[in-house]
């Protein structure tokens, strides 16, 4: 029960010495450069903060809900059009590609079969002319 005074104490010390410093109108910005302090010395301060009803402007223009300008809905749709094209081509060199590929497996495909059809050919032929299965005598 001893520490509950002094701490009462220092918070209402707190209070009042936020109560009393509540109305500061600005904030101390550091600046690298000495002579843009010489030249303007509120010049960073402009540069940060903005009167209040210029900020309330800005999000009251720039809240979700807002219409938007149709500067900014053509740029909005010109990236949507630009980004749907390269996904276009993106897609049919991809389509080209794999087509391709199919071709020439399937012309691989034809000349193996090809090759091993004539070496059938080679290997069971007989000597007459057309081969012997159609010159087979049937007893």
């Amino acid at each position: 029960m001893t520490w509950t005074r002094p701490v009462l104490i220092a918070l209402v010390a707190a209070l009042l010495v936020l109560t009393l410093n509540y109305g500061a109108e600005s904030a101390a910005v550091r600046d690298n450069t000495a002579k843009k302090e010489a030249a303007d010395p509120q010049g960073a301060a402009r540069r940060i903060f903005m009167p209040q009803s210029d900020a309330a402007n800005f999000f009251r223009r720039r809240s979700r809900r807002s219409v938007k300008s149709q500067d900014e809905l053509n740029a909005e749709q010109r990236v949507r059009l630009a980004a749907d094209e390269r996904r276009r081509e993106y897609y049919e060199e991809q389509r080209n590609e794999f087509e391709n590929y199919v071709e020439e497996e399937r012309d691989e495909q034809n000349e193996r079969t090809r090759e091993k059809t004539e070496q059938w050919r080679e290997f069971h032929y007989d000597g007459l002319y057309p081969s012997y299965m159609y010159n087979r005598h049937h007893i």
